[in-house]
């Protein structure tokens, strides 16, 4: 792994979004440009289905009319459209203490000038791998970066992205009911709408584990699998417990 490409693994955080284009020879090198992160959109997806679940399989099939039925599908919207927006909140305030603990570590980087000091926190931040393979011609690399990055830009404040990235997080949690809820629209017989929205929330769940899989380097058909039995074993808990 050339030093170009490493020190594009570090600064692919917000911390360094001023020296994207700083790299060696002057070249710019051009950075993932996702606003939400695989595992954070399937981990949304996850979330909302299983707060769904906990509602459809509380139904009794045996009791259910009209009225329940309706009552059922605003409950899950409803549960569903506030845990979007709680997360939501939650996703910014993520973003924020990470870019705040980013701006920490780089004005220590910078007031330290014991160059050994300063390569041994920046190891720290690495990812354990990485930080255990860095030279400290590297290091030094990382920390002449650091030392260039302007005092005003170690401000920790929100972004655009990271409101956009907020709105993400609410819209798939909310947009993961329908598959759920739309059976008990569509169907007037609740037993075949609940047993075809089970059979829709085992599709997502498993096609859920696979893209993971992909994203984790794991094996596919069995992480859908074992996604599957989380899913199951979460909506279960949660029901028992009445939630």
């Amino acid at each position: 792994m050339s030093v170009k490409d490493q020190y594009r693994i570090f600064v692919e955080d917000d911390l360094g979004s001023r020296l994207r284009t700083n790299t060696a020879g002057g070249g710019a090198v051009r950075l993932p440009d996702r606003v939400l992160e695989p595992v954070e959109r399937i981990s949304e997806i996850l979330f909302g289905l299983i707060m769904a679940l906990t509602i459809t399989g509380a139904v009794s099939v045996a009791t259910s009319d009209h009225f329940q039925i309706r009552t059922m599908l605003w409950a899950a919207l409803g549960c569903n459209l506030a845990w979007g927006i709680i997360d939501g909140g939650m996703y910014l305030m993520a973003r924020l203490g990470e870019r705040g603990r980013n701006a920490v570590i780089a004005r220590a980087v910078r007031e330290l000038s014991n160059r050994e000091d300063a390569h041994r926190i920046i190891a720290d931040e690495l990812p354990p791998l990485l930080g255990s393979i860095f030279q400290p011609a590297q290091l030094e690399f990382i920390r002449e970066r650091i030392s260039q990055i302007p005092a005003s830009d170690l401000r920790p404040g929100l972004t655009g992205r990271d409101w956009l990235g907020a709105f993400g997080v609410c819209i798939l949690v909310v947009l993961s009911t329908f598959p759920v809820v739309i059976p008990f629209i569509v169907f007037g017989d609740a037993r075949l709408a609940l047993r075809t929205s089970n059979a829709f929330a085992v599709v997502l769940l498993f096609i859920c584990g696979i893209l993971f899989a992909r994203h984790a380097g794991l094996w596919p058909w069995t992480t859908g699998v074992i996604m599957v039995a989380i899913g199951a074993a979460l909506v279960s808990v949660a029901i028992a417990l009445g939630g």
